[in-house]
């Protein structure tokens, strides 16, 4: 993945910015489904579709105007191919929402050199969620162990890398946000304890309703996490109730964008391109229904 050609420094790249026209990043005033790409992974990896054609995708196979990007899906994000984006995005009525950023960790390496380098390397995605006029980027916490009672510095060396990250982005407007994905990562009292170091109004929580460590309480996890809520990840886990924890969402004032996060489930192995894009559109369908019976006929 190269950045050769998008502007060198942070002062440039948002005076590029400006200067195409792009409004800072606005928060969601209302309840808005968007999708996350990662919904449509498995068609991407089969090569069914390019970053640049997800607006229309959105547009024509899901009736979505909202989208939540993943980081490696960008080919290569010059600033002639964010600008193609940003275009696409426009000529389909899409809003974009955030970058999930992986495989830029980990922000909370026990080295310091490690997690502050991780730190920087996120940087690029502040830049270029603002340029496409995103409201936040999604990062992973990782560098610590699957029980984070064993590492007492965990939120400590977590708090240090993600305010650099904080500082780096004062001024554009976007914001930080943590998904539970995994690990220590998905332990709520963590994710309550880091938050509350940091207090920083852009610093909050991409709350994924189904990322919870094997043996927890969905509903006491999301309950504990919901306050610090910039975002809500939408997905489906057999044997919890996705309408009771949408239900638990309202209740707690959460408004804002409702991510789409399917899969397409049991999908027989071998299958084409073809037939695994079609699954993965009708499983984001599906999620799609839910949101807008519960959450968009309420508000």
């Amino acid at each position: 993945m190269s950045f050769d050609n998008l502007p060198s420094t942070r002062r440039e790249f948002v005076a590029a910015t400006l200067a195409a026209g792009a409004a800072s990043a606005a928060p969601a005033a209302q309840d808005r489904i968007s999708l996350a790409a990662w919904s449509l992974n498995r068609s991407f990896r089969a090569g069914k579709w390019k970053n640049l054609e997800l607006p229309k995708i959105l547009r024509d196979k899901l009736g979505i105007d909202a989208l939540e990007y993943v980081n490696q899906f960008f080919e290569n994000p010059t600033l002639g191919y964010l600008r193609r984006l940003k275009r696409a995005c426009e000529q389909s009525g899409v809003t974009s929402v955030l970058i999930m950023v992986d495989d830029e960790d980990p922000m909370a390496a026990p080295d310091r050199k490690d997690r502050m380098d991780a730190a920087i390397a996120h940087r690029k995605w502040v830049d270029v969620a603002h340029f496409l006029g995103c409201h936040a980027i999604r990062c992973n916490m990782r560098g610590g162990p699957a029980d984070w009672k064993q590492d007492p510095d965990l939120v400590s060396r977590a708090a240090e890398s993600f305010s650099d990250l904080l500082t780096y982005a004062q001024g554009s407007g976007l914001k930080i946000v943590i998904e539970n994905h995994g690990g220590s990562s998905s332990n709520p009292d963590v994710l309550a304890a880091l938050m509350k170091k940091i207090n920083h109004p852009n610093f909050g929580l991409m709350v994924d309703l189904g990322n919870w460590n094997k043996g927890d309480d969905h509903y006491e996890a999301i309950r504990k996490t919901l306050p610090w809520a910039k975002s809500v990840s939408v997905k489906d886990v057999p044997g919890w109730d996705l309408e009771k924890k949408l239900r638990q969402c309202l209740d707690s004032g959460y408004h804002g964008f409702w991510g789409v996060e399917s899969g397409a489930r049991d999908l027989p192995a071998g299958s084409s391109p073809d037939a695994t894009f079609d699954a993965e559109i009708q499983a984001a369908l599906k999620i799609k229904a839910v949101l807008e019976r519960v959450v968009l006929k309420r508000a």
